[in-house]
């Protein structure tokens, strides 16, 4: 439960400006990448930070869209100072030195014991935390007061509910879905991008007997009713119910005491992921132009910030200075088991380095074989899984 005001908020920004106002820090633009751009974010950043006494410079997604873009930008152009957002799959891509023109300066902020688990120690740490969730409705649209409860997310299939699923391979919630979904089914023997048969077959009963409504995400299609089971993300999940009534004539009510819809209790948990910042090694840059960039990274993690910016925009912040600013109880949402942090058996990574290791072979082999149509009337075959060359559907088709 959310315990600050807005304008408690906004006098915490102020108070935060002033600590970071003598830096003279205006004098350099400070170059920012990230896939956390909206342009309500973008927005609002420039602000804060100017009254902090910084200048930045950050497209918004009508220019950048998604972490590919982001990092690939960055990459590319050569001038950023700071990068934030992402998720581990990228960040672990970007410390061990997989992008040619990008390297990640070393940096301890204060407050980098406050993030827990969520730290690159000594190179980039968490700010806030996101995962994908299961829905359902238990009133008379759904399970009619039925408790559902999984071992896996991949029970779905045999659950004797209807689902939404989504109708395309690609996209940050997507992705993660799929990662919900395949996390029960890994085999680092299997050659088919270290993922059971059983496991795209479970996938594949999932897309072929789910619906898609044409919706960008899963609250909308379960707030009207159109089925009883639904994904979605945690970070607009309390809003867009604050909003419910506007979208349906049966909507689900109850932020955060659920009056016709709950958690779908799955002993997995699901996939999280936390968005970090670091600072951009750049060419060129003066000692006294790095410090500058340090003191926003330090700034823009800061309990005060993060808590400004979780209130704002409905996020969960991984500083725990920040949370108890924030929520005088930790939302159930964010209370689920992490599958992401969790050893693969056979390996010595956990599973979000276990998904960054196989992410390319799982999008070829979705995109190669078919997954995620939107229109059920030109739905494929099934494939033959007795007979498939797993060598060359893990590779990008020609």
């Amino acid at each position: 439960m959310k315990k600050l005001l807005a304008m408690v908020m906004a006098m915490v920004m102020v108070l935060s400006a002033v600590s970071f106002a003598s830096a003279d820090t205006a004098d350099y633009t400070i170059r920012i990448y990230s896939n956390s751009n909206s342009t309500e974010r973008v927005n609002w950043l420039v602000d804060a930070a100017a009254k902090a006494g910084f200048t930045i410079s950050i497209d918004d997604n009508s220019v950048i869209s998604g972490d590919t873009a982001a990092i690939q930008a960055a990459n590319e152009n050569k001038d950023g100072d700071i990068l934030f957002g992402l998720n581990e799959i990228r960040w672990s891509q970007l410390i061990n030195g997989q992008y040619e023109n990008l390297a990640i300066m070393d940096w301890t902020p204060t407050w980098a014991e406050q993030v827990g688990q969520y730290a690159y120690p000594g190179k980039a740490y968490g700010l806030l935390i996101q995962n994908v969730l299961m829905l359902y409705r238990c009133d008379e649209l759904g399970t009619n007061g039925q408790e559902l409860k999984f071992k896996h997310w991949g029970d779905i299939v045999d659950c004797g509910y209807t689902w939404y699923r989504q109708g395309k391979v690609g996209g940050t919630t997507n992705t993660n879905i799929n990662n919900a979904m395949l996390y029960a089914f890994t085999d680092p023997a299997s050659p088919a991008g270290g993922i059971s048969i059983d496991g795209w077959k479970t996938l594949w009963k999932y897309c072929a007997n789910g619906i898609f409504t044409g919706d960008s995400y899963g609250f909308d299609p379960l707030n009207r009713g159109d089925v009883q089971v639904s994904t979605f993300y945690s970070s607009s999940l309390y809003g867009k119910i604050d909003d419910a009534a506007s979208g349906s004539d049966h909507p689900l009510m109850g932020v955060e005491a659920p009056e016709n819809w709950q958690l779908v209790d799955i002993e997995d948990g699901t996939y999280y992921i936390a968005e970090y910042v670091g600072v951009l090694d750049r060419e060129g840059r003066t000692p006294e132009e790095t410090e500058i960039v340090k003191a926003f990274a330090e700034w823009f993690g800061s309990a005060d910030v993060q808590a400004a910016w979780s209130d704002e925009f409905d996020s969960f912040p991984c500083n725990k200075a920040a949370e108890e600013m924030v929520y005088s109880q930790t939302p159930a949402i964010y209370t689920l088991n992490n599958c992401s942090l969790t050893k693969v058996e056979g390996t010595d990574m956990t599973y979000a380095e276990y998904v960054g290791a196989h992410a390319t072979e799982w999008t070829n082999i979705m995109t190669n074989l078919g997954f995620y149509w939107a229109d059920n009337n030109t739905a494929p075959a099934e494939p033959d899984w007795d007979n498939l060359d797993w060598s060359v559907l893990t590779q990008k088709a020609e």
